[in-house]
């Protein structure tokens, strides 16, 4: 975990350097930055995006000299975030870090936002990219991904798959799961993955698809079971869980500032 974290430090400092890699030019008319920054978060605190943010706001801090503030705007897939940021001043002191997926897809999905995030907001850094995974609560009664499979035809529509609202990244993924393994599953969407992780230990939520790190900590602990893993590689489940890989589906961590902000405030 140390090590990862240092990692994470380094990918902040990288990105300090990078919104202030413009600056000296400009920097005896307008330093970069000139007051705290803050970091909004596009989901409730406990999922990856958070942690990522709380650990980029850290790293941040020490390389621009100023306090970043972290802030989380959940609501509405990201909408909420989006839109706080896009209303805010384009000079680099707001700062967006939320799942590559609520950015390019929303535009597609709904057509009367008050916004369009591929133009309104400009991309700063990529942080991380995370696989998604297929979890259950310990108490379900299914071992593997063809146990769950067959218990979920054996209970049409009654079976509920949370996530982090709709049209996110773990609300499309999932779905994509029902319509291939030809299930009827009932979407319950939260305000982030965080607050979903209470119904779906308890088992009134009995499936969902989220980032292996969100997922890490309850695998350990044994509250969740892993039934599957969108990657490539097989990844490091608790002994006996995840033995199923399906379809690369993954979660891309991005930063991205307002359109229009200072060269030295935007630049990637």
């Amino acid at each position: 975990m140390k090590s990862s974290r240092a990692a994470l430090l380094g990918i902040a400092g990288l990105l300090g350097l990078a919104l202030g890699a413009s600056a000296a030019p400009v920097a005896a008319q307008n330093p970069y930055p000139n007051r705290a920054v803050r970091m909004v978060v596009d989901t409730s605190p406990g999922g990856l995006t958070d942690i990522l943010g709380r650990v980029a706001a850290e790293g941040l801090a020490q390389q621009l000299g100023r306090q970043v503030v972290v802030e989380n705007k959940a609501g509405a897939s990201g909408n909420v975030a989006i839109e706080y940021v896009v209303k805010s001043p384009a000079d680099g002191h707001t700062l967006l870090i939320g799942a590559g997926g609520n950015l390019v897809i929303k535009p597609f999905l709904e057509h009367s936002l008050p916004f369009d995030p591929l133009v309104d907001l400009v991309p700063v850094f990529n942080v991380a990219e995370a696989p998604h995974i297929l979890v259950v609560p310990s108490s379900l009664a299914v071992k593997d991904l063809a146990e769950f499979i067959a218990y979920a035809r054996a209970n049409p529509g009654k079976v509920y798959y949370g996530s982090a609202g709709t049209g996110s990244p773990p609300h499309l993924a999932a779905d994509q799961f029902a319509r291939l393994a030809g299930l009827q599953l009932v979407h319950v969407p939260y305000k982030g993955v965080g607050p979903a992780f209470p119904d779906l230990i308890a088992g009134r939520v009995q499936i969902m698809s989220m980032s292996f790190g969100s997922a890490r900590p309850h695998l350990k602990s044994g509250a969740l079971r892993a039934l599957a893993a969108g990657s490539k590689q097989r990844l490091a489940f608790p002994t006996g869980q995840g033995g199923r890989q399906w379809w690369p589906s993954t979660v891309r961590v991005v930063v991205r500032s307002r359109s229009s902000a200072s060269p030295e405030a935007a630049s990637a």
